[in-house]
């Protein structure tokens, strides 16, 4: 019995030393990696439409998602270039995730690209301009826009600037401000100056005075004409071909300025935030700017209405944030092709 016992271990050990029932079938040849390959693509302002990218041609546009194939890219601020990697061998037609185009620029026709075999390409995008200039971008308004309470009297027209330019490789921001003008004055002038600027696009930021207007301040908003007077600011922008940028009021300063006239800004935005939406125009909320900053309300003004240095700052920012924001931020518009997916 000891010995059949024995034999039965002897024959386990063998069997495992043999690997046994433990045995592994030998791994087959691996499958090579499918290789891929990147593409430079450069995204650019098409300032004349011509679907070449002219010596002229300096603005670049940042943000931009450009998928070729099974590889995607995006562009970088102030070169436009994006390296789109990942792509596997073949013909396509390159493509764009036109959500994330910055609002009111839109893709012409796009080029084919083989893969590999070419290494860069060049994706025009356009303006609904007309004969305006472009890369200029005009900001119309009161006091505030005047700059008043800048150290510099410039307000945020520089500031602006020096975040557009590096942003998109140019820009030259203008404006005409004319201090305690409210709504309804801006209204009579704005074929005026807004034509005589032809400028890309408006930066609107009227209202903030209204409140001084007996109705306006005894009737709250409903009764008040400053909505109606802004939309007719757009329109007369959007007729000129220039592209609108609605501003929101600026809160005032809480330490020297009436609790009420807060209240009576909020509510206005209300209302100019839905006639935005209507419009389908671009919003800047700036008065959520400033309510958002660290530095507090007090900190930004330079008495109970008026910026300083680093509420224009602030401000300049939030025209910024609203002028690159991309589409899938942003109210659509057929008119500006906001639709576009």
């Amino acid at each position: 019995m000891r010995t059949r016992l024995a034999l039965a271990v002897t024959a386990g050990v063998v069997a495992l030393a043999c690997g046994g029932a433990h045995s592994s079938t030998p791994a087959g040849p691996s499958v090579p990696p499918v290789p891929t390959y990147s593409v430079t693509a450069t995204v650019f302002y098409d300032e004349n439409g011509n679907g070449q990218l002219d010596a002229d041609e300096s603005v670049r546009v940042p943000g931009v998602d450009v998928v070729i194939g099974t590889g995607t890219g995006k562009s970088a601020p102030g070169t436009g270039v994006a390296q789109v990697t990942g792509i596997r061998e073949g013909a396509f037609q390159v493509n764009l995730r036109t959500e994330s185009l910055p609002t009111y620029f839109q893709p012409l026709t796009l080029p084919s690209v083989t893969v590999p075999g070419t290494a860069e390409v060049r994706i025009p995008l356009t303006l609904q301009i007309g004969r305006n200039q472009t890369n200029v971008y005009f900001g119309y308004g009161d006091s505030i826009t005047l700059g008043d309470g800048s150290s510099d009297r410039q307000g945020y027209a520089i500031k602006l600037q020096n975040l557009l330019g590096p942003y998109f490789a140019r820009a030259e921001v203008t404006k005409f401000g004319r201090s305690g003008t409210n709504s309804a004055e801006g209204e009579q002038r704005a074929q005026h100056w807004i034509g005589q600027a032809r400028a890309s696009y408006v930066l609107i930021l009227y209202g903030t005075n209204d409140w001084q207007d007996q109705t306006c301040q005894n009737q709250g908003p409903d009764a008040c004409f400053t909505v109606d007077m802004l939309r007719q600011m757009v329109e007369i922008t959007k007729d000129l071909d220039s592209l609108p940028v609605l501003g929101t009021l600026l809160p005032v300063n809480p330490a020297k300025a009436p609790s009420g006239r807060n209240l009576w800004i909020d509510q206005t935005n209300a209302k100019i935030k839905a006639m935005a939406l209507q419009e389908q125009v671009l919003l800047a909320d700036l008065n959520a700017e400033f309510k958002g900053n660290a530095a507090g309300l007090p900190a930004l003004y330079s008495d109970d209405i008026h910026p300083n240095d680093a509420g224009y700052q602030v401000l300049a920012q939030g025209w910024f944030n609203a002028i690159t924001r991309a589409r899938s931020a942003a109210a659509s518009s057929r008119r500006f092709g906001f639709g576009l997916r």
